[in-house]
């Protein structure tokens, strides 16, 4: 069972992004779209790791959160907070509403009709060029000094230190939720949802609430980056990115929370280091250690993490202490 404490390697892990902005200044808006992503990837671990629910159009509601933040500061409300909420806010109402069609079916069921969710909205974005700026994307976002005092400057300082606290908010707050006898209950219906009515447990109404909690942590993924960047381009609800982020989940370890933000570090930093060094053939780098990590390493980075760690209690003899 949870017991909800705080051990020393998670502590250890936060410290790392609060050491970024001393040793590495030069790299915090890398820094800050690793975060952003690192927060979308934990809103569909939520769905794929704990509930069980396979999602191929999960950017969907990532880039409802962009458009709406770019939208409301485009039009004058440049507040970033308030624009966060209400980002957060749509894209939960579009999942609350997504999920009556989507939890109630198979595994396909829900691979067809999240798919076709992104890709209708993908093409709504692309129609209403007049309010969404289409293939040249939604610029004129200026965004007002957060809290009314920081700028967002060129450096990205702002930037990350807003990506950070926001990030690790809601990390905190999902670490609570999955702890939770609702995040339990997400687990019994991942294993075996026939069983859970047995227990009390009302699925479809569970599925339906988290996956609209998944969407609104998508929705203010996508409003961060909305805000920091202060562009909006249609790749935000792209097949792409929800794919991108697939694979995130296998390279960090679905299910762990930190396996969500692991493997979206891991990928953003090795993307950026190979396409620096090759352009062109990145992607076949990045393939190969996808098929290194699925098959020498159980559960992903942090399976393989998790399994180390076991190796190094033992004692020399074999046996564990």
């Amino acid at each position: 069972m949870p017991d909800g404490r705080w051990r020393v390697g998670e502590i250890v892990f936060w410290l790392v992004p609060v050491a970024v902005i001393f040793l590495l200044p030069g790299y915090l808006i890398l820094g800050s779209q690793v975060l952003i992503t690192g927060l979308f990837a934990l809103s569909l671990d939520l769905l794929l790791g704990y509930a069980g629910i396979v999602s191929l159009g999960h950017a969907a509601f990532f880039g409802l959160g962009a458009y709406t933040a770019g939208l409301l500061a485009a039009h004058g409300w440049g507040e970033p907070v308030s624009g966060l909420l209400a980002a957060g806010a749509v894209a939960g109402l579009a999942g609350w509403l997504a999920s009556f069609l989507v939890v109630r079916g198979g595994d396909l069921t829900r691979l067809m009709v999240t798919l076709g969710i992104g890709l209708m909205l993908f093409e709504a974005a692309n129609k209403a060029a007049f309010l969404t700026g289409g293939v040249d994307g939604l610029s004129g976002v200026t965004m007002a000094p957060l809290l009314g005092l920081f700028e967002f400057d060129l450096f990205g300082k702002t930037a990350y230190l807003y990506s950070l606290v926001v990030t690790f908010l809601l990390f905190v707050l999902v670490r609570r939720l999955v702890a939770s006898p609702f995040g339990l209950s997400l687990r019994g219906m991942r294993e075996g949802a026939r069983r859970m009515p047995a227990l009390g447990v009302d699925v479809p109404r569970r599925l339906g609430a988290v996956f609209a909690v998944a969407a609104a942590l998508a929705g203010i993924a996508g409003g961060l980056l909305a805000q920091t960047t202060q562009f909006v381009g249609m790749d935000v609800l792209g097949f792409p990115r929800s794919a991108e982020l697939l694979v995130m989940l296998v390279l960090g370890g679905a299910g762990r929370l930190y396996g969500a933000l692991l493997g979206a570090a891991v990928f953003m930093i090795a993307q950026d280091v190979l396409a620096g060094i090759n352009p062109v053939y990145w992607q076949f780098w990045i393939g190969l250690l996808l098929v290194v990590i699925v098959l020498f390493a159980r559960g992903g980075l942090m399976g393989a993490l998790d399994a180390l760690c076991r190796r190094m209690r033992r004692k020399p003899g074999g046996r564990r202490p």
